[in-house]
């Protein structure tokens, strides 16, 4: 991983599984099979809106860690992955049920003891950092574990040190830990974080910001000091914060095929377009369009291209009014 890199991430890959459309997993016979973990995510929609994109993480060195790390170079993902011994560590899975309402989608999560929990700096191959414009970790990876946590922390340090745009996705979890656990864990990090992607919802929920979006994003730079706040508004789009210019964005309609990795694909977007030279309302407009053509595809990750977004940008006038 010789000379500039335009984005490293770091995080957890997981394999996913599921059953066809209308299946239930207690009696389904067949489980479709594929890679997923939000930075991951955004690697691949980065790398395939143009930019050069390494993942970094540990896996263990089996026929299901490899399966990863094929799926992630088929998109033009470098990996820089921290090998572990198969019988001491783990894949982590997660199996995914679509329904329809009243039902619902339904998650369930199998990852207890995987290889990323006892991942170290030291593990990993982090030369990219050294000459990254960005990095990218979102708050599932802290979530994992103790020892998660400090790596993230310090590869956030190191990438500042580095002269690289730190961002960070707030990606709450319920199901992997309380909202005040979280939230300290989370105000730990802000010093190091330089671009925050927040939902409006987990603001309020888990960081404990009043108000709208505006009032959100000036109260998070503020107080922690953010060079940008990014507040994703669901169907209401989203409000980005830079050097005390807001700019708003619309959301563009898009038939739901699969919904998972939406958010990521906003993301990798809004990455992929100021990696390019692209101001911040432009980045937010790609985003936008990045997330609603991810919603046309199934699976974790976006499967587009700059073509696909042009064409979303320039046919819907930016905003769905």
């Amino acid at each position: 991983m010789v000379g500039v890199t335009d984005l490293v991430t770091f995080g957890e890959t997981m394999l996913r599984l599921s059953p066809p459309r209308g299946e239930r997993l207690e009696t389904t016979e067949t489980l479709g099979v594929q890679a997923g973990g939000a930075e991951s995510n955004v690697a691949v929609g980065a790398a395939r809106l143009g930019a050069d994109a390494v993942w970094l993480s540990k896996l263990p060195e089996s026929p299901l860690g490899r399966r990863i790390v094929g799926e992630l170079r088929s998109h033009g993902v470098r990996t820089g992955v921290s090998w572990a011994d198969p019988e001491t560590s783990r894949l982590g899975t997660y199996y995914l049920e679509h329904g329809g309402e009243p039902r619902g989608t339904n998650v369930i999560y199998d990852r207890a003891d995987a290889a990323i929990t006892t991942v170290t700096p030291a593990e990993l191959p982090t030369g990219a950092l050294e000459s990254a414009e960005y990095f990218h970790t979102t708050g599932i990876t802290p979530a994992l574990s103790d020892r998660a946590a400090e790596t993230t922390t310090a590869l956030l340090r190191a990438a500042g040190e580095a002269g690289a745009t730190r961002s960070f996705d707030l990606n709450y979890r319920a199901k992997l830990w309380e909202p005040e656990t979280a939230r300290a864990a989370y105000e730990d990090l802000f010093e190091h974080v330089d671009t925050l992607f927040v939902p409006r919802r987990d603001a309020r929920e888990v960081l404990g910001r009043e108000g709208d979006a505006v009032e959100i994003a000036h109260g998070l730079a503020s107080a922690f000091g953010f060079e940008t706040v990014v507040v994703t508004r669901g169907t209401e789009g989203a409000v980005a914060l830079r050097n005390g210019a807001i700019h708003e964005q619309g959301v563009f309609e898009a038939d739901t095929v699969d919904a998972i990795g939406t958010g990521d694909a906003f993301v990798a977007g809004y990455l992929a377009k100021r990696i390019d030279g692209g101001g911040v309302a432009d980045s937010l407009e790609w985003a936008a369009a990045a997330a609603a053509l991810k919603r046309t595809v199934d699976g974790d990750l976006a499967v587009i291209t700059p073509g696909d977004v042009e064409t979303v940008v320039d046919g819907a006038g930016g905003i769905n009014r």
